[in-house]
């Protein structure tokens, strides 16, 4: 085979979401399992069994200021205390620490319910530093696959990785007066009609498959 259709053949791979997986199973993780006090994870259900991916391979610790995840599958984490409805701000800054296989996102969830069955909502914001994008998508059961409300869009208020991988991203979602409002590191990049997102619910942090992302905390404003 030549050069070119080798280079054709893994960019055809890279970005060819169901064979990329493929290409790029979950990893093994050491120390996974044990869970901080209060958090509670759900992790993507295997595409063989519909069942979710053990947490073998999911370590998630207390560190610093905030929490640390080095995952396999991706997962959600949250706290049932964290619920909230109405007028509100939340925003977390959180950190790539090093470079996925290929490209990858994290961020945070709103309007949480039934989280840990089958009945599984919620809205999620993503930022991907690989390549500067963002994405805002809504799951709507644990076993249909997510549908975006914004595919994945580049934007320069996403601080993309280093030539280690590492960037830091902060993330926020202002909900008033009927409207949500994405941020990314204080750049709004897009509002949508509350009535049309979950906004009322558990919040919390969604993290993709083989990452290895600094979580910092998690601010719940009441406004």
């Amino acid at each position: 085979m030549s050069m070119r259709l080798l280079t054709a053949a893994a960019v055809f791979l890279l970005f060819v979401p169901g064979l990329a997986a493929q290409a790029d199973p979950d990893h093994p993780v050491a120390g996974g399992g044990p869970l901080p006090a209060g958090w509670r994870v759900r992790t993507e259900p295997n595409r063989q069994t519909g069942q979710p991916a053990p947490l073998d391979n999911v370590k998630f610790t207390s560190m610093g200021d905030g929490l640390h995840t080095t995952v396999g599958p991706a997962a959600i984490y949250w706290r049932d205390r964290d619920t909230i409805s109405g007028t509100y701000h939340v925003v977390a800054k959180l950190a790539q620490m090093k470079n996925p296989a290929h490209p990858e996102a994290f961020g945070i969830f709103i309007g949480g319910k039934n989280l840990a069955d089958s009945g599984q909502t919620y809205t999620y914001f993503l930022v991907r530093p690989i390549d500067g994008m963002y994405s805002i998508r809504r799951r709507a059961s644990y076993t249909t696959r997510p549908t975006a409300v914004v595919e994945w869009t580049a934007s320069d208020a996403v601080t993309k990785a280093d030539s280690g991988g590492r960037a830091t991203n902060e993330l926020s979602i202002l909900v008033q007066g009927g409207k949500a409002k994405f941020m990314v590191n204080g750049k709004e990049v897009y509002t949508g009609d509350a009535a049309s997102l979950d906004v009322n619910g558990v919040v919390g942090y969604r993290v993709n498959h083989n990452l290895d992302v600094h979580l910092g905390p998690l601010g719940i404003h009441k406004m």
